[in-house]
């Protein structure tokens, strides 16, 4: 009769998963966990310097994988820290297991005065699904198959399981034990939407003049990609996307259109046409919530809603059709039921117009983007580096202004692999380099770049160690413009450059990357970007290319922005230079 810890039994579960990585920072409470890893060879711990990142790196792992993302924290100040990188990955639906140690359990809930003690189940329950206490070596098996469950059924998303030490360290007989496959407990196979719905649906996009697809993140999280773009050039109808969504079609797939912006040929598409299809997609605010102006009146333009979610179906926008299902499933009966009552079409004429549009909207930014000024234009930085790397190559952007400049120029080819700080609900930013962390474990075969604002660096510039330590050469490029750059900008429009909070002194990132033992080198001539590139791949080495930029330039649809995020508020439209004098 073998006893083994709840350590043990807690790995145990995890392998059964299918887990590789568990993403975190070792504390006392976790050693049981720590020793069942040692020479196990089918899991592994990836330490990392703080919490946030360990989870970050997690949601990562799950957005390129499929598989849910692991992570761990001690009690008290570990869980805390893991919070702010739970939260992106709750805002996105993306399936993790968030791993804590607690006090012991007659210390815990309530507590009696503990060092470190904290009510982790509370603090967990507004960024998670579901969360529980492990209060016995024996539920162990049913907590974690119920998380994994709870984390992959319906939206996915993050699920928390609290541990108190003592059933970390307790043994048990391994035969009382029933750790048994995914299959024995939850449904492998997701459902698909009512048939009935799915055949009105099917007649409606038949019928339709000016068809148009917009998918959503959910599209990526169902493996639906292929669907989409049978689906689209079946009925020959554009594709936009949300920015979570971004690469489920080659963007430079001729039925494909730029996510929308004033002025550009998908807002134009998404006002004119007559049906649209929602697949796997809120309608959030970088959708400008499915609402006109960005779209067409909801008296004239009938929406067709697939999500897997129930909730998220006619949240922002009413709908004509809701049918609740997966979208990879219910795209295939959609496309099955679609042959019955039309042909496939032939070219779309209104497709041209678009593409005519989206081509004049995307000159306005080729003179800026082979501009030799400097400090370098940003938009130079985008160019150069989107040219460098290869179309399958893993892109990650990071940061406020960052994220926007790679919007008009930075084109994706490949689906799912492109990760945003700022594509989907939660803008939050630090993720760059833990994502990178987790790209370059998941396809170590691919290269993988990081364009990152240097605000946004410096969250989890300490990662560099993380990324050194294991040896994955990304190259990381940093927009250096010495500032919280968006934040600036908006304090450049709105109230006459009245700065306060947003300047930092200069840094150079390149020699703190060479002192974390990565390659490091400064770029101030736009003509040296790619030489410079070209030098850190050839270190194979992990590398910071800092990059001064015109810290001045703002990105055209700033104000558009700003007035999304800051709807209903009166933001200053003109305003006059104030002399500050000193008091």
């Amino acid at each position: 009769m073998a006893r083994i810890t709840g350590g043990e039994v807690l790995k145990r579960c995890l392998v059964q998963e299918g887990v590789r990585y568990i993403f975190g920072v070792p504390g006392d409470q976790l050693y049981p966990l720590l020793d069942a890893i040692y020479g196990d060879g089918r899991i592994e711990f990836i330490t990392v310097r703080h919490e946030a990142a360990a989870a970050h790196a997690a949601d990562a792992w799950a957005r390129l994988t499929g598989k849910p993302g692991v992570c761990v924290g001690t009690v008290g100040p570990g869980a805390v820290n893991l919070v702010s990188g739970v939260y992106p990955a709750y805002a996105d639906s993306i399936p993790l297991i968030v791993i804590t140690a607690q006090n012991q359990t007659w210390r815990s809930y309530p507590d009696t005065g503990s060092q470190q003690a904290l009510d982790q189940l509370s603090l967990f329950k507004a960024v998670t699904k579901w969360n529980a206490v492990v209060s016995d070596w024996r539920r162990i098996p049913e907590l974690v198959h119920w998380a994994f469950k709870v984390a992959l059924s319906g939206r996915p998303g993050p699920v928390h399981l609290d541990f108190p030490s003592n059933i970390l360290f307790q043994k048990g007989d391994e035969n009382l034990l029933e750790i048994t496959p995914p299959p024995s407990y939850r449904p492998i196979a997701n459902p698909a939407g009512d048939p009935v719905l799915v055949d009105l649906a099917a007649k409606i996009l038949a019928e339709a003049e000016k068809p148009l697809i917009h998918v959503g993140g959910g599209v990526l999280r169902s493996k639906a990609v292929e669907e989409v773009i049978e689906l689209a050039e079946y009925l020959q109808a554009p594709i936009t996307t949300s920015p979570s969504s971004r690469g489920v079609i080659p963007e430079d797939h001729p039925l494909y259109l730029i996510p929308a912006c004033p002025g550009n040929g998908a807002i134009v598409a998404q006002i004119e046409a007559d049906v649209i299809l929602v697949v796997g997609c809120r309608l959030g605010a970088l959708d400008m919530w499915g609402k006109p102006p960005a779209w067409g009146d909801p008296s004239r333009q009938k929406i067709v809603w697939i999500d897997i979610s129930p909730e998220v179906i006619g949240l922002n926008r009413p709908v004509d059709i809701g049918i609740i299902g997966d979208a990879k499933t219910t795209l295939r009966s959609l496309l099955k039921r679609l042959k019955n009552y039309t042909p496939p079409r032939g070219e779309n004429k209104y497709i041209q117009e678009y593409k005519v549009i989206e081509k004049a909207w995307l000159e306005s930014f080729e003179e800026l983007s082979r501009s030799d000024s400097v400090p370098i234009h940003p938009l130079r930085v985008i160019r150069e580096v989107r040219e460098f790397f290869p179309r399958d190559a893993i892109a990650i952007i990071d940061g406020g202004n960052t994220n926007v400049w790679c919007f008009y120029l930075h084109r994706i080819y490949e689906p799912g692999m492109y990760l945003s700080s700022a594509s989907g609900d939660s803008g939050h930013l630090g993720t760059g380099i833990p994502y990178a962390i987790a790209a370059k474990l998941a396809y170590p075969e691919k290269q993988v770049y990081c364009i990152t604002g240097d605000g946004a660096f410096g969250l989890n510039i300490q990662e560099l160690e993380t990324v050194s330590r294991l040896n994955l050469p990304v190259i990381f490029i940093v927009m250096n413009d010495r500032a919280w750059g968006m934040i600036r900008a908006g304090q450049t429009l709105f109230y006459s450059k009245r700065y306060v909070g947003v300047d930092f002194t200069d840094i150079r990132y390149d020699k703190i990357a060479q002192a974390m033992n990565c390659y490091g080198e400064r770029v101030v001539e736009p003509s040296e970007i790619k030489p410079a590139l070209k030098r850190a791949l050839d270190s194979k080495l992990p590398a910071v290319i800092d990059v001064v930029i015109d810290r001045e330039a703002i990105p055209p649809d700033f104000r558009t922005l700003a007035a999304i995020w800051l709807e209903g508020c009166e933001i200053p439209e003109e305003v006059e230079e104030i002399e500050v004098k000193p008091q």
